[in-house]
């Protein structure tokens, strides 16, 4: 299983402040494949609810969202767009609960929501462009990466992830 938490000997370092963004997106997260589907920069007209980002800490996983408000007709041609491209879908959860299904492939948690549990409501769409193992035999997902999109059409708004461990 998946923990949101970084080992006792280490502080999970996460940063929220937007203004950060392009250079997380452009210059810290490592891999920029992982993040070419994210916006290039945040459009004025988009309300920005919420950013989270951790280069991870030794063994800790590392992640980055981006939590935006659109309005409802972008939210369903992006909805449109991803569900096309995407590899696999979910409803609501979070990645424990998205491994354990049939064929079911790590996603990642709600580190853009107020809620401690980490897991999306059953509102949004969880949709993976892609996820790679680099685990060995007997233990697929000990290391790997994945990325997507969150959608919640009725709250019209896209959270872009990433997450590599």
């Amino acid at each position: 299983m998946l923990t949101k938490t970084a080992n006792h000997n280490s502080k999970l370092e996460i940063i929220t402040d937007i203004s950060q963004y392009q250079e997380i997106r452009n210059h810290k997260w490592s891999n920029s494949e992982q993040v070419k589907h994210f916006p290039p920069q945040i459009p004025p007209e988009t309300k920005t609810i919420a950013m989270a980002y951790s280069p991870g800490v030794r063994q800790s996983s590392s992640f980055f969202q981006i939590r935006l408000q659109k309005s409802p007709e972008q939210i369903q041609s992006l909805l449109n767009n991803y569900q096309k491209i995407a590899k696999h879908e979910y409803q609501g959860g979070d990645t424990n609960d998205h491994i354990q299904q049939p064929l079911g492939v790590p996603t990642t948690f709600f580190h853009t929501s107020q809620s401690q549990t980490g897991t999306f409501p059953h509102t949004y769409k969880i949709l993976v462009l892609k996820a790679q193992s680099q685990g060995k035999p007997g233990f697929k997902w000990n290391h790997g990466s994945s990325y997507g999109v969150a959608i919640n059409s009725t709250n019209a708004e896209i959270i872009y992830w990433a997450e590599q461990w």
